[in-house]
């Protein structure tokens, strides 16, 4: 069997390695029927599909995987799909959704979403999307793959579901160069050229896809999921539900740079240190690259990702790698414009000068503000911020938050070597920042051992 499915693997171009082709050929054999001849190969049904699969995709994501691949048949294009799904389709069709171009997804995506030959109605793209994500949260869940992450627990799709899906959808550009930015489009037609020009360019619709069907099957083959869903580190002992859901994290998490995906570390949340600037002076600078996230009392959720470490000090920092966010009631992510150099702020006890945190824009007009009155803000934008073309990202240009998060990204060697060399001041943020404040220095700095080289 292993070496006929090897060489059926090859004659419909299979891209698997051999022990991935000798797993996909093991998973062929316990979906089809026992029952085969020369006059009748072998082939399973959608309910062999639906048994095996169980409770990790939706059924809704179950059948449309069946109709995707019933209706590969490169041999018989005009003759519609089959009444099952033969070897070679399965192989084929799972080449192309694991290991294929985007020509070859952006096929397999036609046939998930409509039987017959031709253009699609951009409404049945966005529901496939919908589909495709509200899969990914229901297999990761399923699968216990949530890395510490909550999954809020709430009747109906996932929360945010939508607001992902519209915002993949924004990446949909149509033969004239328009793109899908409102409902008035969803009647416009998607042709094969333009759903592999999304499938290119909205990378996260071939990643769900691998994740959905190398979950869903229970494949063996690496597939490491790092990048996709962080790790949620909270320190020891402490409850914390973040304000966003997993889908949020995972679509921040995917604009960051690749070497900081694999782990966000909690430094400071209102709700577990208290609504204090002195506490989140205390806690936030030196600690590297990290993710500033605020939920307004409106329940709008924006942020930023902060490049550099945070410092206290009267003059703008950072780089050109910062961006702003909004995650509700709309997903966007706001990069540099080059207009400016006021990426980061961050400044306390000066008479002259703003003092608090902000990103992007300038003094008294800034993206994002958070002042030194803890509890308030601003985010100004008169159309757009001048440093990163962002919108106002709040309810309302002045105002008042509910919760506020600062995430480490990346790796946390620096921070762990800070804390192995405490001083009695780093045990209280409060007194630790007031001494920074006030410009003098700590006398312990420099009776300190130096770190054991490695």
């Amino acid at each position: 069997m292993g070496s006929s499915g090897s060489r059926l693997g090859q004659s419909v171009n299979s891209q698997f390695l051999p022990e991935e082709q000798a797993e996909v050929d093991r998973l062929f054999d316990a979906l089809s029927s026992e029952k085969s001849s020369a006059a009748s190969p072998r082939s399973f049904s959608l309910k062999a599909l639906k048994s095996h699969i169980g409770e990790a995709l939706p059924p809704e994501m179950v059948a449309r995987l069946y109709d995707g691949m019933r209706g590969v048949d490169l041999a018989r294009p005009a003759k519609g799909p089959s009444e099952s799904v033969s070897q070679e389709q399965f192989t084929l069709s799972m080449s192309h959704l694991l290991k294929g171009s985007s020509r070859e997804k952006s096929f397999m995506i036609l046939k998930m979403i409509s039987a017959t030959d031709g253009p699609v109605k951009a409404r049945e793209v966005q529901k496939f999307t919908e589909d495709l994500v509200g899969s990914l949260v229901h297999v990761l869940s399923h699968r216990q793959e949530l890395r510490g992450w909550a999954q809020k627990s709430t009747p109906g799709p996932p929360p945010r579901v939508q607001a992902l899906a519209v915002q993949l959808l924004s990446e949909v550009k149509f033969a004239d160069g328009e793109k899908l930015l409102g409902p008035e489009q969803l009647d416009y037609d998607c042709d094969p050229a333009v759903i592999e020009d999304w499938v290119f360019r909205a990378h996260l619709v071939a990643t769900f896809l691998s994740v959905v069907i190398h979950r869903g099957f229970g494949l063996h083959w690496p597939l490491d999921l790092s990048t996709l869903v962080p790790e949620c580190q909270v320190d020891q002992g402490q409850e914390f539900e973040s304000v966003l859901d997993l889908l949020s994290v995972i679509y921040v998490n995917s604009h960051l740079p690749r070497e900081q995906q694999h782990r966000w570390h909690l430094l400071f949340s209102s709700e577990l240190h208290g609504h204090s600037f002195a506490q989140l002076c205390g806690r936030v600078p030196h600690q590297g690259p990290s993710l500033l996230l605020l939920k307004d009392l409106d329940g709008h959720v924006f942020g930023g990702f902060a490049s550099c470490s945070w410092e206290i000090k009267p003059q703008f920092q950072g780089d050109n790698r910062c961006f702003l966010f909004s995650i509700s009631p709309s997903m966007a992510v706001y990069t540099c414009t080059g207009y400016n150099h006021h990426y980061m702020y961050l400044n306390h006890g000066q008479q002259t000068i703003p003092n608090g945190l902000g990103m992007g824009g300038q003094h008294h007009y800034f993206g994002l503000w958070i002042d030194v009155d803890f509890g308030k803000g601003h985010s100004k934008a008169k159309p757009t911020c001048t440093t990163y073309n962002s919108p106002q990202l709040s309810a309302h240009e002045d105002f008042r938050f509910e919760k506020m998060e600062v995430w480490a990204v990346g790796d946390a060697s620096h921070s762990k070597l800070a804390n192995s060399q405490k001083s009695i001041l780093d045990a209280d943020p409060e007194a630790r920042a007031l001494l920074e404040i006030s410009g003098r220095s700590r006398h312990s700095e420099g009776f300190r051992q130096a770190p054991d080289q490695e």
